[in-house]
């Protein structure tokens, strides 16, 4: 089922900063089940030292300020670097379904000229802890399918889907003949995951974009970094029951109440 979007919603990039050299890779770090892609990315991120290099603002993302390092910042990021080429797509929330056609429909139609392709990274739950951390993908190309094939990663055996934000990215970029591949990720079915982020980066993106990312801080933080993001989830979690309350009580009563 498509997402309820407001139809004068749209997201615009702000750029900040120049490429320089080739096209390089876009790794999307949103966060979703688990928390697995935001680890992940914000890993990468801090290993290479990525450079800010733009915003996407849209009325359609949640009305928050975001804060780091003393500064206010925008909700959702792209950060750039040479060594290798790669690009991140990062946001500090989820991001609601209303929001996630126009952030596609950007990333396609204002950023897809920067990037060569796109790596996608989504969790699910496992279903036993001997399948945590499971990477299994997926292209939206022959071609992507081989260079996964090719990494030693797993392609996907069985039919499914992959919803969510990352869904509505993968969807734009398969009809926009993007090229693209989905990092299908095992993860703890409750709970923030940095040995799954850990795993998916050993298994999976290291080889496809052939970078060297330390994850012994993802192993030996592996309980603080999962009680942080879930205080950061919890916090907007009673932001938006604050706000639908608000919501609901300027409705006023109803028939019957």
């Amino acid at each position: 089922m498509t997402p309820a979007t407001d139809p004068d919603a749209s997201a615009t990039f702000e750029r900040l900063t120049s490429l320089d050299g080739g096209t390089p890779t876009l790794i999307e770090g949103l966060p979703g089940h688990g928390l697995v892609a935001a680890i992940a990315v914000g890993q990468i991120r801090e290993q290479l030292g990525l450079e800010h290099h733009g915003n996407i603002r849209s009325s359609a993302f949640p009305p928050v300020a975001t804060f780091a390092d003393g500064l206010v910042q925008d909700l959702v990021r792209v950060y750039a670097g040479t060594e290798p080429d790669v690009l991140t797509l990062q946001s500090d929330l989820a991001l609601p379904p209303s929001s996630w056609v126009p952030l596609a429909e950007c990333v396609i139609e204002q950023c897809a000229e920067e990037f060569d392709r796109a790596i996608f990274l989504t969790g699910v739950p496992a279903e036993s802890e001997s399948r945590l951390g499971d990477v299994a993908g997926v292209g939206t190309t022959p071609a992507m399918r081989d260079e996964l094939d090719a990494a030693g990663v797993d392609l996907a055996s069985d039919p499914g889907l992959v919803g969510g934000v990352t869904g509505a990215l993968v969807e734009r970029c398969y009809h926009e003949g993007v090229p693209a591949m989905v990092l299908v990720v095992r993860a703890h079915p409750f709970l923030p995951d940095p040995g799954a982020a850990q795993h998916v980066i050993e298994e999976a993106l290291e080889p496809l974009v052939e970078f060297d990312i330390d994850t012994t801080e993802l192993r030996e933080q592996a309980d603080e970094i999962s009680a942080r993001m879930q205080q950061l989830s919890e916090q907007y979690e009673q932001m938006e029951r604050e706000r639908q309350g608000v919501a609901d009580q300027s409705r006023g009563p109803s028939m019957f109440q």
